[in-house]
């Protein structure tokens, strides 16, 4: 069980916090205007903090010191750049993501290291891809004998710049696409792993914990 912090009670931030309580995890759910958590079920039994959700005195109230995730999912895309930001850099949150409206500055948010998320209908299930563990395990497609799926893979920062055919050497696995600034990419043999990027890859099930291993630390230096 983990603790998840999430800034906006709208329609996804509702449903964030639903989906993450129901799945056993702890919730704490930020909104500048209390008239927003009636959104909330009646049993949900997560702390409901009023204020600013980039005040740091307000993500205290939220426990963002224990926090395993922080999802931005307010209205304004500003603060919830702002508020993910304060997170991960004052708080230390590993597992940050922000929703954003203006797909413009989508790039900007990449660039910064922000994962974001387009405010379109499924914007809910994306961020959950992004900061519940056992949401990726599911991936995006599994072929018929269940052995092998097409998941998110997340990657150390050491492993930037790095080419897309070092991955696969090293994993046995296959890069079947790319997403950067919110569009997907075929790689070709000159493809290469940048700040932002979230990439998909074909892999065996059963070996889904060694390749978290692998990517989840920077590459040794021998590799290089």
């Amino acid at each position: 069980m983990a603790h998840y912090v999430i800034m906006g009670c709208g329609r996804v931030g509702a449903t964030l916090a639903h989906t993450l309580e129901d799945s056993g995890h702890t919730v704490a759910i930020i909104d500048q205007d209390d008239r927003a958590f009636r959104r909330l079920r009646k049993s949900f039994s997560g702390r409901k903090v009023t204020g600013i959700g980039f005040d740091r005195e307000t993500l205290k109230q939220a426990d963002i010191e224990q926090a395993y995730a922080f999802a931005a999912v307010s209205s304004g895309d500003n603060s919830n750049v702002l508020a993910t930001r304060v997170a991960r850099e004052t708080f230390h949150v590993e597992h940050v993501v922000a929703r954003i409206y203006d797909p413009g500055r989508a790039e900007i948010y990449q660039r910064l290291g922000i994962p974001t998320v387009a405010a379109v209908r499924w914007s809910a299930d994306q961020v959950l891809r992004r900061i519940l563990p056992e949401q990726s395990i599911a991936g995006d497609f599994r072929e018929a004998s269940g052995r092998l799926i097409l998941s998110e893979v997340p990657l150390h920062d050491g492993w930037i710049g790095r080419s897309l055919e070092d991955l696969e050497k090293l994993s046995g696995a296959r890069v079947a696409y790319l997403t950067r600034f919110g569009e997907g990419i075929l790689p070709n043999h000159e493809s290469s792993y940048q700040q932002g990027d979230t990439v998909h890859m074909m892999l065996e099930v059963a070996k889904r914990s060694e390749l978290e291993r692998i990517f989840g630390t920077a590459p040794a230096k021998e590799s290089e």
